[in-house]
């Protein structure tokens, strides 16, 4: 029963192979319809805020003809939109608009005495413009919060007097700016409004009346201040995220979703739903990165976002400060203008590469009628994957594994599809990998151990067969009572081609992984970001972890006795300081994944010199440390047992390849180029290193003295 139980498995095995290959054939269509969607969108659209403009406006001699000023340098220099905040008491007295008072202000205003017990806040309108403009908005703000005013007038200026502190009375949050969206709209730039959940209680019909007057503005998308859209905080109690999605849909509105925020806006998800994924995504450029960073730098940081992140909206900051050496207020608009209107400026570096300025459609995503079975199929081949990982380490469980793997996936699917998925693709991406250098390792133990000949036992000494003849070249014996391998000793030639196949076939193993996760993730909230692939940092660990133990307790002379021997020795100073180096090492390695990680300032400069030579950047720890390695130590390792270690660290480079596709943001085809570009960069300094050793090597062997010459033989 067990022999036939072996058999069964065995063919399992081949099956489960079949099945996995089935998987990736049926995610390559998945992938051609993303990548034509991916083509739908190619034009971007420039933000500057208007907020930013008014604030340096105001430190100047002249506020207004600055503002107008600026608004057509800008407007010259390739900005196309402005972005509009909704009011505040403070932000109109900015503008000019309004000032207002606290009782003891306006009491000395009007040369009287304070109020005894009265802590209003006295308003006056700046003009009969501005009163019949601005009035209307600042009234409703009040009523909205059930404030008790009054009219009130001075100097021939009319406005309210409310009956609240001021303190509370600049808290308030008021529809948008009238005066300012017709300021704009004149200058002929676009208006992207942004909103805030602040407003509350949400009210449907003044929405959609605010909606309607952007409308008229020719406003086509919806941009959210603060960690909340609109309607998000009332939507348990009056379902007013949906409604306000539904306005949105009506007005033929899309979002705009902000990039790399700690935690995405709540309910932006929903609304990219309700309005059919009617959104773009968009990057933000800081005010000190905007008064700080050259035109080449900012140009760069731009292409980057467009091209390796399809973001289609960039919002630009202005920055004034006060510079006490020069004795002036500074700011970075003329420097920004510059930065876009350049010869090597954001506008003609993105529009050489075929992002032009314009108005950024959301991507055509259409998902194919036969999506949903395919992507059955590429599940399938998840699952099959996963049973042969286990099964690699588990001998004779694929047929229970990959059942188990069946009913459970079926299950989740009901509770979580979204989780299924991710569950099914993170598996996929550790198998693959691991698999790969699994079955290198099991061919190297073929080579060496599956062909190794003993020493003739303790008594034999250093370099006597047993026969007693000479020992044959290249290959490794030791005296003593433990016996070890003895390699069969192979050619440079020989050993160069096996190491190079292994690589390749391995390198191809690792590759199956891709197709399945991006057929399982084939969604435009992945591409929009909306939703992340989950466990990147098991994926840049467990393939590491499972290779060396893999290597430790699978295909080694390490026995269970040993193996507790090493458990149950005393920790000392030199284990104490193995872990603290390990664990920095490791520390370092996942600082680095991710956006987040840190660069060095000579890996910027290789980075742009990738960037503006080849158009698409590999990735470091892939062709300068994991692909050579990993060839390094598939020749070295036919030879001597210690290149094993190489082949571990090498495994970096086969899930990095994986990684680089989990980025589900970032176009299918650039993807494709750096990874292929790091093979091959990484395959030549592979290359090098090898006839650098051998090099080495040879010199050693003839030159360098008897102990250092044993040692390395």
């Amino acid at each position: 029963m067990f022999l036939r139980w072996q058999q069964w498995n065995r063919r399992a095995r081949f099956v489960l192979w079949v099945i996995a290959i089935i998987g990736v054939a049926a995610a390559l269509p998945l992938g051609a319809v993303r990548m034509e969607m991916e083509k739908s969108s190619k034009q971007v659209e420039y933000v500057f805020d208007y907020r930013d403009i008014a604030e340096v406006a105001e430190k100047q001699a002249r506020p207004l003809s600055f503002l107008t000023e600026k608004l057509a340098l800008l407007k010259e220099s390739g900005i196309t939109t402005m972005a509009v905040y909704e009011s505040s008491l403070k932000e109109l007295q900015l503008s000019g608009r309004l000032t207002y008072y606290s009782s003891r202000d306006a009491a000395m205003l009007q040369g009287k005495f304070e109020a005894v017990g009265q802590n209003f806040t006295y308003i006056l309108f700046s003009g009969p413009k501005e009163e019949e403009l601005i009035g209307p908005i600042v009234r409703k703000a009040f009523d909205r919060s059930e404030a008790v005013y009054s009219d009130w007038s001075f100097g021939g200026r009319n406005g309210i007097v409310v009956e609240i502190p001021i303190a509370e009375a600049i808290m308030k949050t008021l529809d948008f700016d009238p005066m300012s969206l017709q300021t704009i709209h004149d200058a002929g730039l676009g208006i992207l409004p942004r909103f805030s959940d602040r407003v509350k209680p949400y009210n449907q019909a003044d929405t959609e009346e605010v909606l309607a007057n952007l409308k008229g503005y020719g406003v086509n998308r919806v941009l959210f201040d603060g960690d909340k859209v609109k309607g998000a905080s009332d939507q348990a109690t009056d379902n007013s995220l949906t409604e306000f999605g539904e306005l949105l849909k009506k007005y033929d509105m899309g979002v705009a979703v902000i990039e790399n925020l700690k935690k995405p806006q709540e309910g932006i998800n929903k609304l990219a739903y309700i309005t059919n994924y009617n959104a773009v995504r968009l990057y933000s450029l800081s005010e000190t990165d905007g008064m700080t960073m050259t035109t080449s730098a900012i140009s760069d940081r731009f292409l980057l976002a467009a091209k390796d992140r399809n973001i289609r909206m960039f919002f630009i900051n202005g920055m004034v400060e006060s510079n006490t050496e020069k004795a002036k207020v500074v700011h970075s608009l003329d420097r920004l203008a510059e930065a876009m209107s350049a010869e090597d400026g954001v506008v003609a570096k993105l529009s050489k590469d075929g992002f032009t300025p314009g108005t950024p459609k959301p991507f055509d995503f259409d998902p194919p009628s036969w999506n949903k079975p395919v992507r059955a199929v590429v599940a399938l081949g998840a699952i099959a994957l996963i049973a042969l990982l286990v099964g690699a380490f588990i001998p004779g469980v694929y047929i229970p594994v990959f059942a188990i793997g069946l009913v459970g996936s079926a299950g989740l699917y009901k509770l979580n599809s979204s989780i299924m998925e991710q569950g099914l693709a993170l598996g996929a991406a550790i198998a693959a990998p691991t698999l790969a250098l699994v079955w290198v390792m099991n061919r190297i133990y073929a080579r060496t151990v599956g062909d190794r000949r003993v020493i003739g036992g303790p008594n034999w000494s250093v370099g006597r067969s047993q026969q007693g003849q000479a020992p044959q070249p290249g290959a490794i014996y030791e005296n003593g009572s433990r016996m070890k391998w003895l390699f069969p000793a192979l050619s440079t030639g020989r050993r160069f081609g096996l190491a190079l196949n292994w690589f390749i076939v391995a390198t191809l193993i690792s590759l199956m992984a891709v197709p399945i996760l991006f057929g399982l993730l084939n969604n435009i909230t992945y591409n929009l970001k909306l939703e992340q692939f989950r466990g990147v940092g098991l994926l840049h660990l467990a393939p590491i972890a499972l290779v060396a133990i893999y290597v430790l307790l699978y295909n080694s002379q390490i026995t269970v006795g040993r193996l507790k021997a090493l458990l149950t020795k005393p920790i000392t100073l030199t284990w104490i300081i193995l872990a603290a180096v390990i664990g920095i090492i490791g520390y370092y390695y996942l600082s680095r994944t991710g956006n987040s990680g840190q660069v060095s300032s000579i890996e910027l400069v290789i980075r742009r010199f990738l960037e503006s030579t080849v158009g698409v950047r590999p990735r470091f720890k892939e062709f300068l440390l994991a692909h050579p390695l990993l060839l390094l130590g598939l020749f070295l390792s036919l030879r001597y047992r210690a290149a094993w270690l190489l082949i571990i660290i090498g495994s970096i480079g086969q899930l990095s390849m994986v990684d680089t596709f989990a980025h589900l943001h970032t176009p299918l085809y650039i993807s494709i180029i750096r990874v292929l570009l790091g093979l091959g960069v990484g395959a030549i300094i592979g290359c090098i290193l090898i006839v650098a050793w051998q090099i080495v090597e040879g010199a050693i062997r003839k030159w360098a003295p008897a102990i250092v010459r044993k040692f390395v033989e």
